[in-house]
């Protein structure tokens, strides 16, 4: 059958056909539009963006503030989307992104109305389109911390390091003579090294720059403030810092505490975006900072303050470091102004140990089965080992002794015959029993024991017998030593409570006894040994250590010590004899419990 169509129903087929086309093409360019908006605002494009809006000039301000706030890490998309005729509305989803490593994302769905204009289509500005609370004020992001802020305590729950207000003094170019002097005149008796020829050697040397010139705690700031605010071209900026709540703390340690802290309080910390309305500020978007507990550290403020006293009076770079033998904490890691200077050596400073490190030699000799400590051995004052001449301190000669006595009296040429006797491992062996030469990864410090190669010929290990050679060891490393002859066994070094160190191996266990045993001769050290100026500390067992660098006309000074349940070793550089570090320990030692 033939259908026929007349020419009525055509022209209105044709009608019907041109309409849908039309609005086909109206919705095409809506898309078109909706489409550039979202990916202008998405590249922060505030000219681009605003340009597809009723109000451009409105908007490219509003939008050109918003990005410079939020930056424009942002992404746009339309969701949905409602045509009417010449008019429609549409749903955006926005996500920007802040913070470190972008994780804090702040997501929200707006609605906004578009209207045809012709044959173009043109967004209706409303701020709050672009983000809720825009059409209020702008907006800003910050950081919202943790309150109340944790604190580092030490091992009895005193305050360590807490949060302090202080304020950069910062002096600008620009600032005449006069002034420099003033500004110089109210800082050096707080700080002794600003001066009027600091300040213009640091301007100087500034191009152009501001200069900060201290920074000062409150107590410090608070008589000379109204000077300073009042002098020309200086500029106030208080900040809020972790500091030391004694400001006589200066542990190498409280940098890496420092840093622990830091992390968790970014961990916790939360973030708002803020609306700044007529009303006042109004948060609109964000996340609550989340609650932080104390660092509780194992650091002992009233024993720290005491080994900086006694490391005080020496003029070159000085270390002391004590561990709790029974459970790795520790207590003490001190150093001098000239130690600062080098960066933290008692954790990291290596250096060869001297006659400490015959704490390892006498472990490695018993263990080995060559003596026992009652052994008779030959002190000679000098003798040849393996085409090595080894000298005993001064040359002194003690012909045929006990083992015992030749340790606590430092016989190298003792140490030196025991020590090639040794397989070339044997050192290496019996120094990872005691800690050195095992590296620890411990939350809140960095920490370095030290080294110990193995001597693969008889001259090296002749050398390392008397610490000497390619043995370095840290206070640090030196310090683990002494606690583990202590303690028996390698306690893990901690200095965040309940957060011991991890080791990056595991030493075969010290046998039973030995520990003992070395001991027993650590005791005779202090009683009729090299250490004998320590004898009035009751209990005390240590070894002395010269140590040689350079040439035979330098050396460092070391002791390592036990008194009951503290470990502690103590270093000189450049001290010449073990005198300095033996008093240096006594003048602590004698201070504390």
């Amino acid at each position: 059958m033939i259908v026929r169509t007349s020419r009525r129903s055509a022209a209105a087929l044709l009608a019907v056909m041109l309409l849908l086309a039309g609005c086909s093409d109206a919705e095409d360019r809506l898309e078109s539009t909706l489409r550039s908006f979202v990916d202008a605002l998405s590249r922060g494009d505030a000219p681009a963006a605003a340009a597809l809006t009723g109000d451009e000039a409105a908007a490219s301000d509003t939008l050109g503030r918003l990005f410079a706030s939020l930056g424009t890490d942002v992404g746009f998309e339309v969701t949905a989307t409602r045509r009417e005729e010449d008019s429609a509305t549409f749903t955006l989803a926005a996500t920007w992104k802040f913070g470190p490593e972008k994780r804090n994302e702040w997501s929200y769905t707006t609605d906004g109305t578009a209207t045809a204009a012709g044959d173009d289509w043109t967004i209706g500005w409303n701020a709050a389109t672009v983000a809720p609370g825009l059409d209020q004020g702008p907006l800003s992001y910050s950081t919202l911390v943790p309150q109340p802020a944790a604190r580092v305590l030490d091992r009895t729950g005193a305050e360590l390091l807490t949060q302090h207000v202080v304020t950069l003094v910062d002096v600008a170019p620009g600032i005449n003579a006069n002034d420099v002097n003033t500004v110089a005149a109210l800082l050096n008796p707080i700080a002794p090294g600003v001066t009027p020829a600091s300040l213009s050697a640091d301007l100087a040397a500034a191009s152009g720059k501001p200069v900060t010139a201290i920074t000062l705690r409150e107590e410090d700031l608070a008589p000379i403030e109204e000077q300073l605010a009042a002098t020309p071209h200086v500029t106030l900026r208080p900040q809020t810092r972790l500091l030391a709540t004694d400001r006589a703390l200066t542990s190498p340690t409280l940098a890496g505490l420092s840093d622990l802290w830091q992390q968790r309080t970014d961990a916790a910390a939360g973030w708002a975006i803020i609306a700044e309305t007529a009303a006042g500020a109004q948060r609109v978007g964000g996340q609550d900072a989340k609650p932080v507990g104390d660092i509780a550290a194992t650091l002992d403020i009233g024993m720290q303050l005491a080994a900086e006293a006694a490391l005080a009076p020496l003029t070159t770079p000085a270390a002391i470091v004590a561990i709790q033998p029974s459970t790795g904490d520790l207590l003490v890691v001190a150093q001098n102004a000239p130690a600062d200077a080098q960066g933290p050596i008692a954790l990291t400073g290596l250096y060869p140990p001297g006659s400490t490190f015959k704490t390892v030699t006498v472990s490695a000799a018993l263990q080995a089965g060559q003596v026992t400590p009652d052994s008779i051995v030959a002190c000679p004052g000098t003798e040849n080992i393996e085409g090595r001449q080894i000298p005993n301190d001064d040359n002194f000669d003690l012909g045929d002794v006990p083992l015992h006595t030749a340790f606590a009296r430092s016989c190298n040429t003792t140490m030196g015959r025991l020590a090639v006797n040794l397989p070339p491992d044997g050192l290496t062996k019996a120094a990872a029993q005691l800690g050195l030469g095992i590296d620890y990864v411990a939350r809140g410090m960095t920490t370095v024991t030290g080294s110990v190669p193995v001597a693969d010929t008889s001259a090296l290990r002749v050398e390392e017998g008397i610490g000497q050679g390619k043995v370095t060891a840290s206070p640090f490393g030196m310090a683990l030593v002494a606690a583990t002859l202590a303690h028996g066994s390698v306690p893990a070094p901690t200095i965040v409570a309940g957060e011991p160190g991890v080791p990056d191996r595991t030493p075969e266990p010290l046998p039973s006894s030995v520990d003992e045993q070395v001991q027993a001769m650590m005791r005779e050290t202090i009683t009729d040994g090299t250490a004998t100026q320590l004898q009035d500390i009751p209990g005390l067992l240590g070894k002395t250590g010269t140590a040689e660098y350079i040439d035979d006309q330098h050396a460092h000074g070391w002791f390592v010590g036990i008194r009951g349940d503290l470990a502690l070793a103590v270093f000189v550089s450049d001290a010449g004899s073990s005198g300095p570090a033996v008093d240096a320990a006594g003048r602590f030692l004698r201070a504390i419990p």
